[in-house]
């Protein structure tokens, strides 16, 4: 698979997969990994050069800034501390789940990530291999789908495309992605909240607790 090293979750388990994966990515690696949506391309936030890669790989615009997926919900909140406070009922309601919120960065998040902007798209995925994967690697990954900036995204290991391979270490095979399709995406970083894509989580769900929610 072009260069890739391919690991299988059902051949060697959910902690050695993701023991091999976090080696990869603390070595600044490419790692492409299963989610809940999709299949993701992440890489360390502690690695700058691994964050940048990404973009190279997906030929992806430079000025549109990645998702962050966590572990936990304390994961995300050590990452922009006090940005999430006023939406515990929420998360607590979506996460683990395909919702991405936008909220404010922090000085922890690198800017290679929010593309010098000021926020960030953060998720805790509901997928047991993932969230192996996340706490193996610190809590926190930059994770992206893992397709060509414009293509389907994969939900398959036999999807992902050879041109993205290349710029990969290690491929985390667990089978088809279960859920298909990219999270919903809910700016809380505005007010009122903004829908900024449609995804699993439906914007009438998310009025029962959001009631001003714009779409």
């Amino acid at each position: 698979m072009k260069g890739a090293r391919v690991v299988s979750v059902s051949r060697s388990g959910i902690d050695a997969a993701a023991s091999e994966a976090a080696e990869a990515l603390a070595a600044g690696g490419l790692v492409v990994m299963p989610t809940d949506t999709v299949y993701g391309l992440a890489a360390s936030l502690q690695r700058p050069e691994a964050i940048r890669a990404i973009f190279d790989a997906k030929d992806r615009p430079a000025e549109m800034a990645l998702p962050v997926l966590v572990a936990s919900t304390e994961d995300a909140q050590r990452l922009v501390p006090g940005e999430l406070e006023a939406h515990e009922q929420l998360l607590e309601r979506w996460w683990p789940g395909a919702l991405t919120v936008i909220v404010a960065s922090s000085p922890l998040v690198p800017s290679e990530v929010t593309a010098g902007g000021a926020t960030v798209g953060l998720r805790q995925p509901d997928s047991t291999i993932a969230q192996a994967m996340l706490r193996a690697a610190g809590g926190t990954l930059a994770v992206t789908s893992a397709n060509i900036s414009g293509d389907p995204p994969a939900c398959e290991v036999a999807d992902l495309p050879d041109e993205l391979l290349r710029h990969v270490a290690v491929v985390v095979d667990s089978g088809p992605c279960p859920g298909g399709a990219a999270s919903t995406v809910l700016d809380l970083s505005t007010d009122p909240p903004r829908l900024l894509r449609e995804g699993p989580v439906k914007p009438a769900w998310l009025r029962r607790l959001l009631p001003d929610l714009v779409t």
